[in-house]
């Protein structure tokens, strides 16, 4: 396991030095999207005309709270990722590299981070003032109906992640489990 602080987006070489268990602190640009986001994502593959670039881009699944006055943003703690995996093999066919979210997903879901070079990064749930504290700059990009569903454009520094599933197959809950089982 290792520590790094990171530009987004990730090179090919960043993303392929990862493994699962590092802890990474990403500055640069992330989009946020959840469920309906990504249906609505889905529909507009179909047009051709995307709300977001999907190549080399970091997704946070998040809906964060309304901002108080004077601030940039509320709560932005991340969401259950499993939610995602029927939508994700086709964004990574697009060019997504990273998801960040909590909890595990889909075998599927890890065999195509393998095929497609990418990452899912977990982030602290419990921890979304936290995290809002690393947040610059929070736009409305798309879907504003969907409320803080909608999709937003975030400009993180030293948002704080740790690679879950990485682009070899490493599956931190696993070997987490593996380590457990072998000290009790």
């Amino acid at each position: 396991m290792s520590t790094k602080h990171l530009k987004l987006p990730l090179s090919e070489e960043d993303i392929m030095s990862l493994r699962a268990g590092d802890i990474i602190y990403l500055t640069g640009t992330i989009y946020t999207a959840r469920d309906a986001a990504h249906k609505r994502i889905m529909e507009a593959l179909k047009d051709g005309k995307l709300p977001i670039p999907l190549k080399n881009a970091t997704i946070y699944y998040v809906g964060p709270t309304p901002a108080r006055p004077n601030e940039i943003i509320g709560s932005a703690g991340p969401t259950s990722s499993y939610r995602m995996d029927p939508y994700a093999r086709t964004l990574l066919q697009e060019g997504l590299k990273i998801m960040i979210g909590k909890g595990p997903r889909s075998k599927e879901y890890q065999d195509d981070l393998i095929k497609y070079h990418a990452l899912y990064l977990t982030s602290i749930g419990g921890a979304a003032v936290s995290i809002s504290q690393t947040i610059k700059k929070c736009e409305l990009v798309a879907y504003p109906d969907l409320g803080p569903e909608a999709i937003y454009h975030l400009e993180v520094e030293d948002f704080f992640a740790i690679v879950t599933y990485d682009a070899y197959g490493g599956n931190l809950y696993e070997e987490g489990i593996k380590k457990y089982k072998k000290t009790s």
